[in-house]
C-alpha cells in the first residue's frame, strides 16, 4: 500500500442515545482501528452541538492514548482561535511525554460552533489576534524557538517531551497549505468541506511549493456490505453554506443552525447555500478504489477517513471493510 490510511471521529450520538454512550462507541472503535492497522485515530472539536459529543478533543485523545498501544491519537483538530497558544502547547507536550511518540496535534481555523459559544470561550480574556500569528506562537513554544524580543519568551511550555506531537494544519485553502508549509508542519485539506478536485490540486499545489512532506487528505468515507446498504446508512448528507458578506462565510449542519448562527451575530442579510459534500461511499471495494484514484490523481500520502453515522455497529463494519491491514501485510 502507498498511502496511509487514518479516522477522524466526532463521536456522534445515537438517536435516543446518550453522549456518555457516544464516548464508549469512539473508545470501542479506537481500539478496533489499532487493532486493524489503522495509522491515526483523531477527534475533532464542536461546541453545544447536542448530536455531537466531542467539546474537548485533547481530553478525548488523553483518554483513548492511555488504552491503546500503538496506534497515533490527536485531533482534528484543536480551534485555535479560542484558546492561548501557550496552554495548548503545554497541553500537548504533557501528552507527547505520556504517550511519546504517539501524540497529534491538529489545529483548524474554525469556529467549531456558533457565536454564543465562541463568545463564552472568549469571556474575560482579550481578543486573539490573527491566526498566523497565533499559529507561529504555538510553534514556538512547542519548539522552543520565540524571538528574544517575543513578549512572552521566557515563558516554556513544559513538560518538554524528547519527541514533540507532531503538527498538522487543516485547511481547503492555498493559503492554508503555505501556511503549514512555511512552519514545517503538515497539511489536511478538508475535502468533506471543499471537495472541488480544482480546490485540492491549488492548494497541494502551494503546499508542495514550500514542503517536501506529502500532504493528506480528509473526506467523508463509508463502506458497507453493499453500495445500498453505505448510502441507506448515510442518508442525505447536506453542507449549508451560510453568507454573511463579502469574504464571509460559514459552513454549518443544517438550515436552521445557519439561521440562527446568523441571528447570533445580529446579521438580517444573510444567504443560505445548500451543498453536498464530497462523500466516497459503497462497498469495500469501491470505496479503496476510489481512494487509489485519489492517490494517483493527487499524490496524497494519507487519508483521513470521517463516518458521519452514528450506529457504532455500522461503523464498526466500515473500519473492517476499509482495513489497511491485509493490504498492508502484503506490502
Amino acid at each position: 500500500m502507498s498511502y496511509l490510511i487514518s479516522v477522524l471521529d466526532k463521536s456522534p450520538v445515537r438517536e435516543g442515545g446518550t453522549a456518555e454512550q457516544a464516548l464508549r462507541d469512539s473508545l470501542r472503535l479506537a481500539l478496533h482501528a489499532e487493532h486493524l492497522g489503522y495509522h491515526r485515530y483523531w477527534f475533532a472539536e464542536h461546541h453545544a452541538a447536542p448530536q455531537l459529543a466531542s467539546p474537548a478533543p485533547e481530553v478525548l485523545a488523553a483518554w483513548v492514548l492511555a488504552q491503546t498501544r500503538r496506534i497515533r491519537v490527536g485531533t482534528g483538530g484543536v480551534m485555535l482561535r479560542h484558546y492561548a497558544p501557550y496552554k495548548v502547547a503545554e497541553t500537548f507536550n504533557l501528552l507527547a511525554s505520556l504517550a511519546p511518540g504517539r501524540v497529534d496535534l491538529g489545529v483548524g481555523k474554525a469556529p467549531g460552533g456558533l457565536p454564543a459559544s465562541t463568545a463564552a470561550l472568549a469571556a474575560g480574556r482579550p481578543p486573539a489576534g490573527p491566526f498566523e500569528q497565533q499559529l507561529q506562537d504555538l510553534e514556538g513554544f512547542l519548539s522552543g524557538t520565540l524571538a528574544a524580543d517575543h513578549p512572552h519568551a521566557n515563558a516554556q511550555a513544559r513538560p518538554l517531551p524528547q519527541t514533540g506531537p507532531a503538527r498538522f494544519l487543516l485547511g481547503a485553502s492555498a493559503q492554508s497549505a503555505r501556511l503549514a508549509g512555511e512552519l514545517g508542519w503538515g497539511f489536511v485539506y478538508a475535502a468533506h468541506f471543499d471537495g472541488d478536485p480544482r480546490s485540492i490540486e491549488t492548494a497541494f499545489s502551494a503546499y508542495r511549493e514550500v514542503s517536501s512532506q506529502a500532504p493528506l487528505l480528509a473526506t467523508v468515507a463509508f463502506a458497507a456490505r453493499s453500495a445500498d446498504a453505505a448510502a441507506a446508512q448515510l442518508g442525505a448528507l447536506r453542507i449549508y453554506k451560510l453568507h454573511l458578506g463579502p469574504g464571509q462565510t460559514v459552513n454549518l449542519p443544517s438550515a436552521e443552525a445557519a439561521a440562527e448562527y446568523a441571528r447570533q451575530v445580529g446579521v438580517a442579510d444573510y444567504r443560505i447555500e445548500e451543498t453536498h459534500p464530497s462523500v466516497l461511499s459503497g462497498d469495500g471495494h469501491q470505496v479503496r478504489r476510489a481512494l487509489d484514484e485519489l492517490h494517483q490523481r493527487f499524490g496524497v500520502g494519507e487519508f483521513i477517513l470521517d463516518a458521519p453515522v452514528a450506529d457504532v455497529d455500522a461503523r464498526l463494519t466500515s473500519l473492517e471493510l476499509l482495513s489497511p491491514a491485509p493490504r498492508a501485510a502484503v506490502a
